[in-house]
């Protein structure tokens, strides 16, 4: 089998030299006059441009001459092009446009004022674990959204998240990086970033949507810990590593790590795709569980139940891996740990002559609980999530999740929580409330003294028009 990975491990600024097109200062489809490099690829080059058109700036994917040239690999560019249109989500990078130039393909894509989370790793080194959190959370919705598209992303990687000012992330390159698909496996070559890739994915089997939550996981252990779980001098070797090693817990790099948060890490790079999260959303909803402080479980796999939100567990060797005790696997659990959970859980036999009483009181106590839970299961109300410091959109899909509807939401200055974050609910959080009530939302505007800037003239413009004007000044349009 022919493997081809990508390794590169700077930001896309100083990413080694390519042969290109050179497309400075062209008009691509006579509308889109290409102004700047802002990246470069495996397998193309991102430009900015202006859209003569609409006026606006826009970023154009290029991709390189020697892939133009496979039909093989037009037909799939174009095919997922299309796919991509078709994802619609606040934190994935919006397609504008496709087609073929001069003898080359060409995505145009929405322009995101900000950086890739990688150069931000590179400048910053390790990001609050917070942060981090809230960034895989979105990253989380992106998928979730592409999944239900049939769309496995097969490159997720922090060169392909983009931060906004804003502190929101958005997801690049749904549309090239599903290089995995059934064309490429007939011919036994497989794409994507050593770093990053799966062990399934670094093996060429068949890859599944898990496939992309373990690559989110190396995202979320290097943004929190500065580096990645796995490196070699050489792609194959990372590979290997994928493959065959467990990961070094992130608190060993990073003691101030949440033992919560590690938990979800360590779930995500499980080797095999059984026992990591069953949906992105299942892992959207630990991460926004975490960030609110509540607690969370995780859902058993076929081969497992892991509780979620407990410390990992410390191998010998200082390795650690979240895993259940018992089953036909044994634990993997250190012996330490598992001889206290066996004397915490260790009974006298009871005595005979006791025996016959003890039974009687276990049946009433039984019947009792039994009482109280067919009691508690026949009051009416449900307990209200908590939403506060989520992003108003999380915070929507979560109070629906949980059998509530949205009620008004106003929206305040607020200095210590970030633009877009609710900052106070009605009912409160863990309270009780009539299923499909209304759940209140007061969201933060950003400090009071936020920079002003100025509206641009939307005279004459369509919605769309106004919209992308609206944004390209810096401003959240809404439509009325």
């Amino acid at each position: 089998m022919k493997v081809r990975y990508n390794s590169e491990l700077e930001p896309k600024d100083s990413a080694p030299a390519q042969k290109g097109v050179n497309v400075e200062n062209r008009v691509i489809a006579g509308r889109y006059r290409i102004t700047e490099k802002i990246g470069t690829g495996g397998m193309a080059e991102v430009y900015r441009a202006q859209d003569e058109v609409l006026g606006r700036s826009v970023a154009v994917k290029i991709m390189l001459p020697q892939y133009a040239s496979d039909p093989t690999f037009a037909a799939r560019f174009r095919q997922e092009a299309q796919a991509s249109a078709n994802l619609s989500s606040p934190y994935i990078v919006n397609i504008y446009d496709w087609g073929q130039d001069e003898g080359t393909y060409y995505i145009v894509m929405e322009y995101i004022h900000g950086i890739d989370l990688k150069t931000a790793i590179v400048r910053r080194g390790a990001i609050e674990q917070h942060k981090v959190a809230e960034i895989g959370a979105q990253v989380c919705s992106a998928l979730s959204v592409a999944h239900g598209y049939d769309i496995i992303h097969r490159d997720i990687k922090p060169h392909n998240i983009m931060v906004q000012p804003d502190g929101n992330a958005k997801v690049m390159d749904f549309g090239i990086a599903r290089a995995g698909n059934s064309s490429l496996t007939q011919t036994n070559s497989v794409l994507g970033t050593a770093h990053y890739v799966s062990p399934e994915q670094a093996q060429g089997k068949t890859l599944t949507y898990a496939s992309d939550l373990y690559s989110l996981g190396v995202v979320l252990y290097e943004a929190a810990c500065g580096r990645v779980p796995f490196d070699a001098p050489d792609a194959v070797a990372i590979a290997m590593k994928q493959v065959n090693e467990a990961p070094v817990p992130p608190s060993k790099y990073n003691p101030d790590i949440d033992p919560a948060f590690e938990s979800i890490i360590m779930r995500a790079l499980e080797k095999n795709p059984r026992n990591r999260f069953g949906s992105a959303n299942e892992m959207k909803s630990a991460l926004n569980s975490y960030l609110a402080g509540r607690p969370f479980a995780f859902a058993k796999s076929s081969e497992e139940t892991i509780a979620m939100g407990s410390p990992v567990a410390p191998m010998a060797g200082g390795t650690a891996v979240m895993s259940s005790v018992g089953g036909g696997g044994g634990s993997r659990y250190n012996n330490g740990q598992r001889a206290r959970q066996i004397s915490n859980f260790k009974e006298e036999p009871p005595k005979k002559k006791w025996g016959l009483a003890a039974g009687i009181v276990a049946i009433v106590a039984v019947i009792a609980i039994m009482a109280a839970v067919f009691a508690l299961s026949n009051c009416s109300g449900t307990t209200v999530p908590n939403v506060v410091g989520m992003t108003q959109a999380d915070a929507e899909e979560e109070i629906v999740a949980a059998g509530f509807e949205i009620g008004t939401i106003n929206q305040e200055n607020s200095a210590s929580v970030a633009a877009g974050n609710v900052i106070s609910q009605t009912p409160k959080e863990n309270k009780t409330a009539e299923e499909g009530s209304k759940v209140n939302l007061v969201v933060s505007k950003g400090p009071a003294e936020a920079a002003q800037v100025q509206v641009p003239d939307l005279t004459n413009m369509t919605q769309t028009e106004a919209e992308d004007a609206l944004k390209d000044a810096g401003l959240v349009p809404k439509v009325t």
